[in-house]
């Protein structure tokens, strides 16, 4: 984001807040950030906003632009400033921060421009028309510097003061800004596909999940469609990973407290954990990571340098507190099922074993359809030195693994940026970068470079020496949580999925009830061939039969008429086109099992 574009979404934020305050006088205001792609800004307001709201706020915020007003910037004593803001209780909230720490929690958002963040004895706020707000400045010199027409007023949505569940919801007004129309309908009409794409409606239109508020927030069931595309995605990794030399294994999805204190995690992670349970005389708690399961199972035996790389595998059930705002589908959920594993290896192998977990994921991002540098690219997550609070503390220790995983991605020419205090807390990690269909990136999962829990766990091998020599641990995933692995597939196909991962094959359609009998005997077939088929004998027209069956998006259509009894050739509709197909029988099944086969995203 350039200066000038921070500045513009900025001053729309001032702008909105000011529009608010002129249909809502009692409004109390929160804060307004730039963010990316645009702004928001937080209210309480004595009525719930409604999508016909948002035109005439905007019409208001446009109206301002051309009035062509300027910002002011002024600097008040904490006394000054609490009576300027005597009817606004969030504002005198931050200024209570500013005067007792000079900050204010809201100083970690992105670009909280609409913020102050100076000494307790000086607070700055910027006027803009009538409109005086907290901010440390960052602003367009006059509001025609504002391109008019380049933003829009998106949607509303409901945000907890500070984050906190315990503080009051408010309403938050989210815009998108930028510098030119174009890039502001390019923008829209992206947002639309991504709306149209949304894994949460295709999953209920498809049939893949559902959620009940009995069972609980974000745990979701797997219909049968969509434990088949969760099953061939296990299968594919499990083989995958066998042949490249893993061991799967299985370890409990809860431990005894102690472990994760050990480990390290307890402290760092106890406010994403699920509450500890007392069973008999143990503190259990739900797992919300494996590795230290795994380095039980590595510490039940000796290991000798011959022996190495171990590599443990496992598709792991995890359990992490999100907080109900957090939750979105099947992208962010409380239960999730990770391709988890962790490779013990000497100091020497470790740049080869991440090339080679490197090389993995390429394969498996590959066969599922994704380019690397247009679909994901690479995040290397540094740690930040002077945080000793997160950051395990050992400069040498840092520098060398930062150093490998850099010289990885820069050998096998991976496109990937560096991210400075993004690392674990036990070492710098590789972070995959999934670009979702809304444009937006988002870390799907990890490989991480350890040099602590080796410490902390006493993770040995016999050196060729006889003696005690520490490991080095990777942790990788090779695919991710498979809940957010089939909420972006499913995007990423709009429900199209490839012929190997769609949940039915082939849909046979019977024209009417005399052709039922033959229509099951060729589904039975079909099924008995390794084709996962859907009969559709229910009693609705053919027309009704084929729309519903492009509407659960099947590859393959079979209509079967008359003709289709007394000849051993099929008319095949293929997804996504009208025109049928006439094919022998034999060789059409041999054909789809050999595109099942090859996992071709041909159909």
């Amino acid at each position: 984001m350039t200066e000038k574009l921070s500045h513009i979404r900025h001053s729309l934020a001032h702008l909105l807040a000011a529009s608010v305050l002129e249909m809502f006088p009692d409004a109390q205001l929160g804060v307004g950030p730039v963010i990316e792609n645009g702004f928001y800004y937080d209210f309480l307001l004595p009525r719930a906003l409604t999508p016909n709201d948002l035109p005439k706020l905007q019409k208001r915020m446009k109206k301002k632009i051309a009035q062509n007003q300027g910002f002011t910037r002024s600097v008040h004593t904490p006394a000054e400033a609490k009576k300027l803001f005597a009817n606004q209780p969030f504002k005198l909230e931050l200024i209570a921060d500013l005067v007792e720490h000079g900050t204010t929690v809201f100083d970690e958002i992105q670009g909280s421009g609409a913020l102050a963040s100076h000494p307790s004895t000086e607070i700055t706020t910027y006027k803009t028309g009538n409109f005086v707000d907290l901010c440390r400045g960052g602003h367009v010199e006059k509001t025609k510097g504002i391109p008019a027409e380049a933003f829009a007023l998106t949607h509303v949505a409901g945000a907890y003061w500070r984050g906190d569940e315990k503080n009051p919801m408010l309403q938050r007004i989210y815009g998108v800004a930028f510098e030119t129309k174009k890039e502001l309908k390019e923008y829209l009409a992206m947002q639309e596909e991504a709306r149209k794409r949304d894994h949460r409606t295709l999953g209920q239109q498809l049939g893949l999940f559902v959620f009940s508020d009995t069972v609980g927030k974000g745990l979701p069931l797997l219909t049968a469609k969509g434990t088949t595309i969760r099953r061939e995605l296990e299968r594919f990794v499990v083989d995958e990973e066998i042949k490249r030399g893993y061991q799967h294994v299985v370890t409990p999805p809860l431990a005894k407290i102690d472990l994760y204190k050990q480990s390290g995690h307890y402290p760092y992670y106890k406010d994403t954990m699920y509450p500890i349970m007392k069973v008999d005389d143990d503190e259990l708690i739900l797992r919300p990571m494996t590795c230290p399961h795994h380095f039980m199972l590595y510490n039940s035996e000796p290991h000798s340098y011959r022996e190495l790389p171990i590599r443990y595998a496992e598709l792991s059930y995890q359990f992490r507190y999100e907080k109900s705002g957090e939750l979105s589908g099947l992208m962010r959920v409380r239960e999730f099922t990770l391709s988890d594993a962790h490779i013990f290896c000497t100091k020497a192998q470790t740049t080869k074993e991440i090339k080679e977990v490197l090389r993995l994921i390429d394969f498996m991002n590959k066969t599922l359809g994704l380019k690397k540098g247009k679909d994901y690219r690479y995040r290397l997550s540094l740690g930040d030195r002077k945080d000793t609070k997160k950051y395990y503390k050992d400069d040498k220790a840092w520098d060398h693994a930062e150093g490998v995983l850099r010289s990885v991605l820069k050998e096998l020419k991976a496109p990937f940026y560096e991210a400075k205090g993004e690392a674990a807390f036990y070492g710098p990690k590789i972070d995959i970068q999934m670009k979702k269909v809304n444009g937006q990136e988002e870390s799907a999962f990890t490989v991480q470079y350890d040099f602590v829990m080796p410490q902390r766990f006493n993770l040995t091998f016999k050196n060729a020496k006889g003696k005690d020599d520490r490991v080095v641990v990777i942790h990788r995933s090779s695919i991710g949580a498979f809940e957010r692995t089939i909420a972006f597939l499913i995007e990423f196909y709009a429900g199209e999925f490839p012929l190997w991962l769609s949940p039915t094959q082939v849909a046979v359609i019977p024209v009417g009830k005399a052709h039922i009998a033959f229509s099951k005997k060729l589904a039975k077939e079909f099924v008995e061939a390794g084709i996962r088929t859907e009969l559709m004998d229910a009693n609705e027209t053919v027309g009704y039969k084929i729309r519903h069956a492009s509407k659960l998006k099947i590859p393959y259509m079979l209509v079967v008429g008359d003709k289709e009894t007394k000849s051993a050739k099929l008319h095949v509709r293929v997804r996504g086109t009208e025109k049928l197909r006439l094919v022998a029988k034999k060789k059409f099944i041999g054909d789809v099992l050999s595109l099942i086969a090859e996992k071709s995203k041909k159909l």
